[in-house]
């Protein structure tokens, strides 16, 4: 993290998280505020403040600018913009292996305890994984289970690895997983998870199409460039300079 005085230095401040932009409020430089969590913004003088001093503020998702908006934070000064992955080679179908991956995560909002519970009445086997750029190409699925979420990278990574998704209908997550084109999205219901996983193993070839259509959209939609592009555009407007 950079401190008050390196801040005050700089040109530019580009926070991505509570304690950096609080640093970056109190530098008095311009300054863009990242925001990747899907909880609503505070309502208290200090994050009034803080929420005020923001030349720019990069919304991960739509649904977390909703919650911005909401704050009171003007629209013109809110851009969505969604990650980028690299796209890989997305693998072949039938040498997957018959096992659920889910990122490992100690958060209670992840909905760990659901993913083990849905995977058992489903007869599959799960991973809880600390390395999924490693784990997901040979698996037969991603299994992404919250209970709030701004967008959910992880998502993004098995899209481009042509991995299948199956993930919860929060937040975010449906501007990136189109139910039924690209993925598989579901209640927080063991039994609703369980079936996803079942038509997934069930029916490889709707699988694989749905995975195919995901990995185009990747390309399309969330690419590394497309997401430094806005970014960067996001800089020249909080610097004051006309597009």
């Amino acid at each position: 993290a950079v401190g008050i005085w390196a801040a005050r230095r700089a040109a530019l401040v580009h926070a991505h998280e509570a304690r950096g932009h609080t640093v970056g409020a109190l530098a008095g430089r311009p300054l863009v505020v990242s925001r990747r969590v899907a909880f609503p913004v505070g309502r208290g003088v200090l994050s009034r403040w803080k929420y005020g001093r923001a030349a720019r503020f990069l919304a991960v998702s739509e649904f977390v600018k909703g919650q911005l908006l909401s704050a009171g934070v003007p629209a013109e000064r809110v851009a969505v913009v969604y990650d980028g992955v690299e796209v890989r080679d997305p693998g072949i179908w039938e040498r997957r292996r018959p096992v659920a991956v889910a990122p490992a995560s100690g958060d209670p909002q992840k909905g760990s305890a659901l993913a083990v519970e849905a995977c058992r009445a489903a007869g599959i086997d799960l991973q809880f994984s600390a390395d999924l750029e490693q784990d997901l190409p040979g698996a037969a699925l991603l299994l992404y289970l919250s209970h709030s979420e701004g967008l959910g990278s992880a998502i993004l990574l098995a899209m481009a690895l042509g991995t299948p998704v199956v993930a919860s209908r929060v937040g975010g997550i449906p501007e990136v997983v189109e139910h039924e084109k690209t993925g598989l999205l579901v209640a927080n219901e063991p039994g609703a998870v369980a079936a996803a996983i079942r038509r997934v193993l069930d029916r490889p070839p709707e699988a694989e199409q749905r995975a195919r259509a995901a990995w185009e959209q990747v390309r399309e939609r969330f690419s590394v460039a497309r997401m430094v592009a806005q970014t960067e555009q996001a800089y020249r407007l909080a610097l004051g300079f006309s597009l």
